[in-house]
């Protein structure tokens, strides 16, 4: 049993060390080539998007940064148009971040653009016994993130 165990160990190193590398390089094949905004300001929208509207406190706090750092991304997007505030209408007080639609068409497109780069090098490089590999071990990583031991 302890040998499983070892095996397994080395099969989730590989495998997160391939994960890691086939994510970076999907997050710059990915990136239009005049993009002008950083992965933190993307991860920004992103949680704005798809979180609804947000304090700059809050958005801080979910991504793990100093309220100042946020303040400092937030400005960038709002200067470019991919976010804009509202008054909070529970608290007028307070300023909710809202995705813009030129906001959310951005992050529309980059899924687009990592789906149609890795569909064209898995048809260039892999053969179809490979490519049904890939389909399987996708459905088994899924099992494995929603599992619980």
């Amino acid at each position: 049993m302890a040998s499983r165990a070892l095996d397994a160990a080395a099969i989730a190193t590989e495998l997160m060390t391939s994960m890691t590398r086939l994510r970076a390089r999907l997050r710059s094949e990915s990136a239009p080539s005049d993009m002008r905004w950083n992965w933190s300001q993307l991860g920004a929208l992103g949680r704005i998007a798809q979180g609804g509207p947000t304090t700059t406190s809050e958005l801080a706090q979910a991504e793990h940064v100093r309220r100042q750092s946020m303040a400092e991304t937030v400005a960038v997007l709002r200067a470019d148009g991919l976010v804009e505030t509202e008054p909070d209408p529970t608290d007028r007080r307070k300023t909710l971040l809202v995705a813009t639609r030129e906001g959310r068409e951005l992050l529309e497109n980059i899924p687009a653009a990592r789906e149609a780069w890795l569909g064209v090098v898995m048809q260039a490089m892999l053969d179809r016994d490979e490519q049904e590999v890939l389909r399987r071990a996708a459905a088994i990583m899924s099992r494995l993130a929603d599992g619980a031991v």
